[in-house]
This record gives C-alpha cells, structure tokens and sequence, in this order.
C-alpha cells in the first residue's frame, strides 16, 4: 500500500503559503525518508528578482511553468544538484527549493551517499540534500501527486508550531533578490541543527585582463 502524500492541492497555492506550510513535512526517495526543517520560496515572475523564472521561460526553467506538484531539479556551479517543488498554477512559474532536512528513515543509505560526514550535515543545504535523497537531474519533472511510489512529499508526522517558524533573508541570492525586508522569503524551523547556516549573496564580476608585459 502506497504512503499517504501531499495532494495537488496543497502545491496549487501561493508560493508564501506552500513553503511554510512544507516544513515539518517528509520527502522520501531512494530509500531514506527527510523531514524538512528549512525552505526558501521563489515566485518566478511574478516581481522576484531571485527566481531562475523572473524573465520567462527557458528550457532549462520549463517545469516551473508546467503544473504543480512536480521537482524541478537544476545543476550549479558545475558540481551541484537543488531540488525544488513547482507551487501555484499551472503557466506562472514558482517554486519551493529544499534546503535542509533531518534525516528519520534509511540511515545506512544516507551515510553510504555521505561517507565521512556528521549525520547532522547529511542534508544541510541544499546540495548536500539531493545527495543524500538520490536526486539528481534525472528526477527533473518527476511527478510528486502521481501514482508512483517515490519521490514523495507526506505530511509531517506532527503539527508544527507556528512560533517555531523563522523567516528571513534567502541564502546566498545576490542583488535585489537577496534583500531580506523586501524578500524573507527563507522558512525553517527554530532550534534545529540541521538548518543551513545563512550566507548573503555575492554578485560576481569578470576579472578584467592582465596587462601584457
């Protein structure tokens, strides 16, 4: 018998209200099962300037624009899988990237994928996260609502209180984007030590060419 997991439903929201709302909640995939103690919100374009969508759709971000409840999974700088869930309606792009989770379930398999690291760093990050889960490009476009077994987002085991819920700027977004009063568009759940440590963004620049001696 298949676990019970979100429905459409809860993902054809408003992006501010699925990204909260997913902490507490497990991902399970490749046998191990996460809780997630930290989200960060995109809302693509509509007005965020920290969103792969902000200026349309490209091959790269057409999930985002396809319906809820699915993965859109990106690489990054050239060694990095990041996870995200696709929220709101189907053609405006938004999406919930994973951050950081607790490991509850499979925890051989997650330290066979982590050798060598402390199990509260297993799915610090989001990065670390996709590693640890089995998730790679491979998954983009994976249905989360369908009726394949994984992967899968349940319920949390156990209401979140919302006083435990944090709120800030989002991690490692450079410009206006990574403007926490106008986007604290971070969510993760107080006291826990698997949340991510908060790192602001920085705008990169070509180094100009060296003078020919």
């Amino acid at each position: 018998m298949t676990a019970a997991r979100l429905p459409r439903s809860f993902f054809a929201r408003d992006v501010l209200d699925v990204a909260p709302a997913l902490l507490g909640a497990h991902l399970v995939h490749g046998g191990v099962t996460l809780r997630l103690t930290e989200v960060e919100a995109y809302a693509g374009e509509k007005g965020d300037p920290g969103s792969h969508a902000f200026r349309g759709q490209t091959p790269r971000t057409a999930v985002m624009f396809g319906p809820p409840g699915h993965l859109y999974v990106y690489f990054t700088y050239g060694m990095h899988y990041c996870a995200n869930v696709v929220t709101g309606a189907d053609g405006l792009a938004s999406a919930v990237l994973l951050r950081a989770g607790e490991v509850i379930a499979g925890h051989e398999l997650a330290a066979a994928r982590r050798p060598g690291i402390p199990e509260r760093d297993w799915a610090r990050g989001p990065a670390r996260l996709t590693v640890t889960m089995g998730l790679d490009r491979a998954h983009n476009g994976d249905d989360l609502c369908g009726r394949a077994a994984e992967p899968r987002i349940e319920p949390a085991s156990a209401a979140i209180d919302p006083a435990r819920i944090r709120t800030g700027p989002r991690v490692g977004v450079s410009g206006p984007g990574g403007d926490g009063t106008a986007y604290p568009w971070r969510f993760w759940l107080d006291g826990e030590p698997t949340v991510s440590a908060y790192r602001p963004g920085v705008v990169r620049t070509r180094r100009p060419n060296a003078k020919k001696a």
